[in-house]
């Protein structure tokens, strides 16, 4: 690892949790993107970020929440208080609605599972974002959730450390890594995913095409590398 950084660049590590690798809700072949997403971080960007799900107690995204099955879907609404707190219109909640999937109870706070996995090379180098902190809001992106009422530090962040590419790796492709991919890229930032370091909850792939159309370009560990080092 050169002590050069490549300017403008970052690197998004995006719920690499216990839970997410080995646990409750264990993503198809997670444990194979540790070393490519090791290798990520150990080239030169300039500033580097860590997303965890961090979840209380009876989530809304948990199944058990609602005594539904796993992997069941539900409609969720905006929550009146954080609309109220925001200054937003409480009487256009019920047009708020979104498809939820139903999990597992997963990366709950005080719980081993919501910890990084053993072995990721993230470091006091990283910035840690938490994400999904509210009992009934979900947010698969690091930006923020889908009702925009409890945006992260992220994006002002990535401003404040003058980042113009953002590179993504992590899980899940078809969830997280997806929103905030699109996220990045609407905020104007060139997004780019590295898929050995990402995998899916679902087969198919669609997540990649859905990405692009968006504006997300889709590389791999190697074009990565030619991106870094020529710029170092």
């Amino acid at each position: 690892m050169t002590d050069k950084v490549v300017a403008g660049t970052a690197l998004l590590v995006i719920d690499m949790q216990v839970d997410f690798v080995t646990g409750s809700l264990a993503v198809p072949r997670a444990t194979e993107v540790l070393e490519p997403i090791n290798e990520a971080i150990d080239l030169p960007f300039a500033y580097r970020v860590a997303s965890k799900d961090f979840h209380p107690p009876g989530h809304i995204s948990f199944a058990s929440t609602h005594g539904r099955q796993l992997f069941e879907t539900t409609t969720i609404y905006p929550p009146e208080r954080l609309v109220r707190q925001t200054g937003g219109d409480v009487e256009d909640i019920a047009e708020r609605g979104l498809k939820q999937t139903l999990w597992p109870d997963h990366c709950v706070q005080g719980t081993p599972g919501v910890e990084l996995i053993p072995g990721l090379k993230v470091d006091n180098r990283f910035d840690i974002v938490l994400k999904g902190t509210d009992p009934g809001v979900e947010c698969y992106s690091a930006f923020k959730d889908p009702w925009h009422l409890l945006p992260t530090d992220l994006e002002k962040n990535l401003h404040q450390h003058k980042v113009k590419d953002v590179h993504l790796v992590g899980l899940a492709g078809d969830f997280c890594v997806k929103a905030t991919a699109i996220d990045a890229a609407k905020a104007g930032f060139n997004t780019y995913v590295v898929t050995d370091g990402v995998r899916s909850v679902f087969d198919g792939g669609k997540e990649y095409d859905e990405m692009r159309e968006e504006g997300v370009r889709i590389i791999d560990l190697v074009e990565l590398k030619q991106r870094m080092l020529v710029g170092s």
